[in-house]
C-alpha cells in the first residue's frame, strides 16, 4: 500500500516539474526563439507523465481513503502550476501515517 503512495509522489513530482519545464522553458524557446522542437519533445515527457499521473490519483484511491470530491482535487492539481507539489506534501503524511501503522 505505501508503494503505491510512493509511487505516485515520484510521478506526481515528476508531472509537476516536466509541467513547469514546458511552460517556463519549452514554451518561451517556441514563441521567442523559434524553436518549436522543444515543446514537442517537452509535451511528449509531459503528456505521458500526466497519463501516469491519472493513472496514479485512480490507483490511490483506496490507500488515500478519498472521496470524489478528493480524487478532483487530485487530477485539478495536475492542472495547476505548482499544484502537484501542493498535493505533495499530503501525500507524504499520508505516507508516514501508513508506516506507522495508522
Amino acid at each position: 500500500m505505501e508503494k503505491r503512495i510512493k509511487y505516485f509522489r515520484i510521478i506526481g513530482i515528476s508531472e509537476g516539474i516536466s509541467f513547469l519545464v514546458l511552460l517556463m522553458i519549452a514554451m518561451p524557446l517556441k514563441y521567442f526563439m523559434n524553436i518549436p522542437e522543444a515543446v514537442k519533445f517537452t509535451g511528449w515527457i509531459h503528456g505521458l507523465l500526466f497519463i501516469a499521473y491519472v493513472i496514479a490519483v485512480f490507483a490511490c484511491i483506496g490507500v488515500m481513503r478519498w472521496n470524489w470530491f478528493k480524487v478532483l482535487v487530485a487530477l485539478a492539481a495536475s492542472l495547476l502550476p505548482f499544484g502537484t507539489f501542493v498535493l505533495d506534501s499530503q501525500l507524504k503524511k499520508r505516507q508516514a501515517e501508513l508506516a506507522e501503522g495508522t
